[in-house]
């Protein structure tokens, strides 16, 4: 479907090639054990998740702020749960979150060997969202860093995805333009509606089994990118 009409593949990072939700939870098991914090992970996790992503929609459309989003998203899900934390111990849960999220480098599934077989043929970029020093760290200890030419993340555009600013930066530092450019990713808003504004190919990973739609090809395992390509 692509081949031949591009030279450079940007993928996004968390929920994409980076497990997030695994990783987080190891992360949250490790500092809940060290914490003392008598939740159990599982009820923890299931109201975590969908809060963690309603204030990373949030963050994304700058209604608040990073500091506000690593607050709020532990604060609202202990107060729906009822457990009495002090801000002490949220303050210090978010920063130790941070300290140990890239420490757990769960992939999904076929990312290296698309990764491999991606890597002789085009050039391969990140753009991403997500926190600028705890991305680095993600790539590296993943082992996936030396795949990547371009490493785009939100705090270098001054913007977030699905701004068309940092599509634009992303080009300008690949040397590349939209029409030869592919975007895979997760979110059907940011990296999807985003990249086509500037006139990219884009590429859906329907990881969380989303609703189908026709606003771009959609792809539920990475190794279906191998067909494609």
């Amino acid at each position: 479907m692509f081949e031949n009409k591009v030279t450079d593949v940007f993928f996004d990072l968390d929920h994409t090639l980076w497990d997030f939700d695994k990783n987080s939870a190891f992360t949250f098991q490790k500092i809940f054990k060290e914490q003392n914090v008598a939740l159990e992970l599982k009820d923890f996790l299931e109201v975590y998740m969908p809060a963690n992503l309603k204030f990373w929609r949030l963050f994304r459309e700058e209604k608040i702020t990073k500091e506000e989003l690593r607050y709020q998203r532990l604060k609202s899900v202990f107060d729906t749960m009822g457990y009495a934390a002090t801000d002490d111990l949220i303050h210090l849960l978010s920063d130790e979150y941070i300290n140990n999220l890239s420490s757990f480098n769960t992939l999904f599934p076929n990312a290296i060997e698309v990764l491999n077989y991606l890597k002789p043929k085009y050039k391969l970029h990140i753009i991403t969202n997500g926190f600028q020093e705890v991305q680095e760290k993600k790539l590296i200890n993943s082992g996936i860093h030396s795949y990547f030419d371009q490493i785009i993340d939100s705090e270098m555009a001054g913007v977030k995805k699905p701004n068309p600013i940092i599509f634009n930066l992303a080009l300008n530092r690949a040397g590349a333009i939209p029409e030869k450019s592919l975007m895979i990713g997760d979110s059907l808003e940011a990296d999807i509606i985003g990249a086509k504004s500037v006139g990219f190919h884009t590429l859906h990973f329907n990881a969380h089994k989303e609703e189908t739609h026709d606003v771009s090809p959609i792809i539920y395992n990475l190794e279906e990118i191998k067909s494609l390509l």
